[in-house]
């Protein structure tokens, strides 16, 4: 059984043509018309000199067939979690191209039309399958490669331990297969088994409980999703047809899985592991609380130990037979299962003093005033030193607090409960209370997203030059507004407009650039707003310089007519007319 990913294109290739692989729009793709796709792309691989190609395709069946196509052609597959500037960057310099997509300047290559369906062989368990990386929850993503036998001994895991209870569902995901948990359970245990594969994730639950309630189905999330269905919905169907749910990317609170089970009609089922060790352990709560619920039970073919109080894996999931110390503490329970106690490597140094940045979190958490809790290291600009920061998803009382006495109120009330924790010096010194935290295709925070957060938002528009003339007094250029912009911040809630003051200032700024203007403001002539400027929008700002006499007239104009014009007067010294 180990071996069977090794055969799952032979396998295909053997059985009825009509059996459908998924459902994509509603409507079944049979056997045939995945196989066609599958050899489309390794008809387009096999004659590529390059052996390493990086994939992203949003349709889970297109991408599986594409992930075929390329082991079929002897290709290794690098899986980007998105397709981010920074993302294609990083890869480039590892990859013989791209696939799928990928932006159009990285030529990302999708074969067009039918090719000649050509012998399906059995693939090397040895061979370097794919590269997968790191979620980044705990720093900067790191590129993970997976032999075959690796992955072929997950789903294997997979099938014997949950197969039984998920016989005849189909899979249904609101996570991405782009990462190794989304690829495992979306996509290669289901393609490896016979189940029907969803081709499109689900992202709004208000589409999510219709879907489950259409046929039986097991529901492949993370806990930002879980954490976040409403109760409003009519999850009746859902009740009576969901097999199992799954859930992985970080632990599931006790809570929300109790809700979870009462609305879905099944507790879910928790994974825990990581990119680089497979699947290591799960546990599913019980309907109501218990004393042990949060103990983890290993999978069959996992070994392992503790440490210094540190978890040790050694399973075939691992690239070879040694023990791998991971950054997670454990303490062991009843014997054969074990309870975690948060990671190690989320030790931070400020001032020479080690800080648990998971205690800071628990500390946040007790005080009632916060749902969610993450601090992070950060390094401002201008500063010598590492600081903390501290981003929080605010309770109703923590709501109440901030809404009725500020943020400095509710800044407070935390600082206090972190006192009893951390010395002074490692109190937070940025805070940021969030209507929910960011989450990625996979439903994990990342500290990237964190930490983007605290970048303050832009004062100018995104600007390029689209004429130049009259002898170099005339300049047209096109301006957009991002919907960040600090000028939209409270004007106006409901609807955003750009204020006329911003308008003037970037007048003058791009004047003062684009112009030799005298270098003291004397006057503001025929100054109009006819149309508000929203986020998003194209405009286009004329300047037009008169140097005899010290003038800049602009204007911003759209399909929707003019938005605003005037005339500035400037003078070469203050107090000149």
């Amino acid at each position: 059984m180990s071996d069977s990913l090794a055969l799952v294109a032979v396998r295909l290739a053997a059985r009825a043509s009509s059996i459908p692989v998924g459902v994509r729009a509603g409507a079944g793709v049979g056997t045939a018309a995945f196989l066609a796709r599958l050899h489309a792309w390794r008809a387009l691989l096999v004659s590529h000199p390059g052996t390493r190609f990086a994939l992203y395709i949003e349709d889970s069946i297109e991408f599986a067939a594409a992930l075929l196509g390329a082991w079929q052609a002897g290709k290794t597959v690098w899986l980007a979690a998105d397709t981010l500037p920074a993302t294609c960057a990083n890869l480039r310099g590892h990859v013989h191209g791209f696939l799928g997509e990928f932006p159009a300047p990285h030529e990302p290559m999708n074969p067009f039309g039918e090719a000649a369906a050509a012998p399906l062989g059995e693939l090397d368990p040895e061979s370097d399958a794919l590269v997968v990386f790191t979620s980044g929850s705990t720093g900067a993503a790191q590129a993970i490669p997976k032999k075959l036998r690796q992955l072929a001994s997950e789903v294997a895991t997979l099938e014997v331990l949950f197969g039984a209870r998920t016989q005849g569902a189909e899979i249904i995901a609101t996570v991405s297969h782009q990462h190794i948990y989304g690829l495992l359970f979306k996509v290669l245990w289901p393609l490896d088994t016979g189940r029907p594969i969803h081709a499109a994730g689900i992202a709004f639950p208000e589409a999510l409980a219709p879907a489950l309630a259409a046929q039986r189905s097991v529901l492949v999330a993370s806990p930002a999703h879980l954490k976040r269905l409403p109760a409003h919905l009519d999850w009746q169907g859902a009740r009576a047809r969901l097999a199992a749910v799954f859930s992985s990317g970080g632990p599931l609170p006790a809570d929300t899985a109790q809700a979870c089970g009462s609305l879905l009609g099944s507790v879910p089922i928790e994974v825990f592991g990581s990119s680089e060790t497979g699947g290591i352990a799960w546990r599913q709560r019980a309907a109501l609380p218990a004393v042990d619920d949060d103990a983890w039970t290993p999978f069959p073919t996992v070994a392992w130990r503790l440490v210094d109080g540190f978890l040790e894996v050694r399973s075939p999931h691992l690239p070879d037979d040694e023990w791998l110390a991971l950054a997670d503490r454990a303490r062991a329970w009843q014997g054969k299962r074990f309870q975690l106690l948060g990671r190690g490597d989320r030790i931070a140094k400020i001032e020479e003093k080690r800080i648990s940045l998971d205690a800071m979190e628990g500390a946040l958490l007790a005080t009632g005033l916060a749902l969610e809790a993450r601090v992070v290291l950060c390094e401002p600009e201008g500063h010598q030193r590492q600081v903390l920061a501290a981003f929080v998803v605010p309770s109703a009382a923590g709501r109440a607090l901030l809404d009725g006495d500020g943020k400095l109120a509710l800044n407070g009330r935390l600082r206090a409960a972190l006192a009893g924790v951390v010395d002074a010096v490692a109190l937070p010194r940025r805070w940021r209370y969030l209507d929910a935290m960011p989450v990625n295709a996979q439903g994990k925070t990342t500290v990237a997203a964190l930490l983007a957060l605290l970048a303050p938002p832009p004062r100018l528009p995104r600007v390029r030059e689209l004429e130049r003339g009259n002898e170099g007094r005339r300049v047209l250029l096109e301006v957009v507004a991002p919907a960040d912009l600090v000028y939209f911040d409270g004007h106006f809630t409901e609807a955003p407009i750009l204020p006329g003051v911003a308008q003037v200032d970037w007048a003058m700024r791009y004047g003062r650039e684009l112009f030799a203007l005298p270098p003291v403001f004397r006057a503001m002539h025929a100054l109009k707003f006819q149309h508000v400027i929203q986020p998003g929008l194209p405009v286009q700002l004329e300047l037009l310089h008169d140097p005899a006499k010290g003038q800049l007239t602009f204007a911003y104009r759209s399909a929707a007519g003019q938005h605003a014009s005037g005339r500035i007067l400037f003078q070469a010294e203050a107090g000149d007319v």
